[in-house]
């Protein structure tokens, strides 16, 4: 378990907790001598350290430490030139055992993945269609692993950890309210298009399993998810016998979904789900690009430009 922030460390202190490593190298010092460079970090900011001790019995274990590796450190803070750095005493692998949350370490979405994956499986076996079920339930349980960590994209809304998921929850739980309001609206065609329209963002971005992005794969950058949506979905509908209406009204909700040729749609929607569906992504995109414009506004203060935003300065109320 994590019991200190880096954003909370200072100085003068003795500390033992578990970072991640964001950078790390052995360098030469001025006395000629070996150490060990390393850059910490954690959900609230980045901490430098220096391990001065190397030698024969640790240098292998110390280059064999690489970015991402969540560790186990123990060291003094100290102040150097202004700056605060810690001297590391110790520092070993962290372990299934030390039980750590990745939350703490990287830009996380607010519930834990497990939670929000069988959430969105529940509302898909809660489909009458046994088409749409068995095709949802094919997509997901086939990507379990990568869903868990996913983002929904490499810098705009929803870029961290289990940041996909979180998306398609928050779609799943508006759409299930606006069904309530609007009754012609087929329920498990919206959960469907929820569901489906940005899964192929798994192949189209490319991840490490802490949720950060390098950058696009060689389909993404040629494709992009919505062509490849299509084409999966194409084919596990021929797969499992769909039906041809059924298969082209979900290939249609992935192509209309951003609603603008300019942002990757051709045709914009043509059904009220596929309406509906634009507007339930729109809709979440813009709350999160608003709450994170927010983090740190004081009450009755507008914020910096946010770019997703048109440049807008939001305003944070107070009350």
């Amino acid at each position: 378990m994590k019991n200190v922030n880096v954003i909370d460390i200072k100085p003068n202190t003795n500390i033992t907790d578990f970072f991640m490593i964001k950078a790390t190298s052995i360098k030469v010092g001025s006395n000629g001598k070996e150490y060990h460079d390393v850059m910490l970090t954690d959900a609230t900011g980045d901490l430098s350290a220096k391990k001065w001790d190397v030698d024969e019995n640790n240098i292998e274990f110390l280059k064999s430490l690489k970015v991402g590796d969540l560790v186990k450190v123990r060291g003094a803070v100290t102040d150097w030139k202004g700056q605060t750095q810690l001297r590391i005493n110790q520092i070993r692998l962290a372990t299934e055992e030390d039980e750590l949350e990745m939350s703490d370490f990287v830009k996380s979405a607010p519930e834990k993945p497990i939670d929000m994956y069988e959430y969105i499986i529940g509302e898909i076996n809660a489909m009458q269609d046994e088409d749409f079920k068995k095709l949802c339930l094919h997509l997901y349980e086939g990507n379990k692993e990568k869903l868990m960590y996913y983002p929904a994209a490499m810098s705009n809304h929803h870029a961290e950890y289990g940041g996909l998921l979180y998306h398609i929850k928050r779609m799943m739980m508006s759409a299930n309210k606006l069904c309530e309001v609007y009754t012609n609206l087929s329920r498990d065609l919206l959960i469907a298009g929820v569901a489906i329209h940005d899964i192929e963002k798994l192949n189209e971005i490319l991840s490490d399993k802490n949720g950060i992005s390098p950058g696009y794969s060689f389909k993404g950058q040629m494709l992009g998810h919505i062509v490849q949506g299509i084409t999966l979905v194409n084919d596990l509908c021929r797969e499992f016998g769909i039906s041809e209406e059924k298969a082209v009204l979900l290939e249609h909700m992935i192509l209309s979904h951003h609603y603008e040729p300019e942002f990757g749609s051709p045709k914009k929607p043509l059904f009220p789900e596929a309406e509906m569906l634009h507007y339930l992504d729109i809709v979440d995109a813009r709350m999160f690009d608003m709450e994170e414009g927010l983090k740190g506004v004081s009450d009755g203060e507008f914020g910096d430009r946010v770019w997703p935003l048109d440049n807008r300065r939001l305003y944070k109320r107070t009350f």
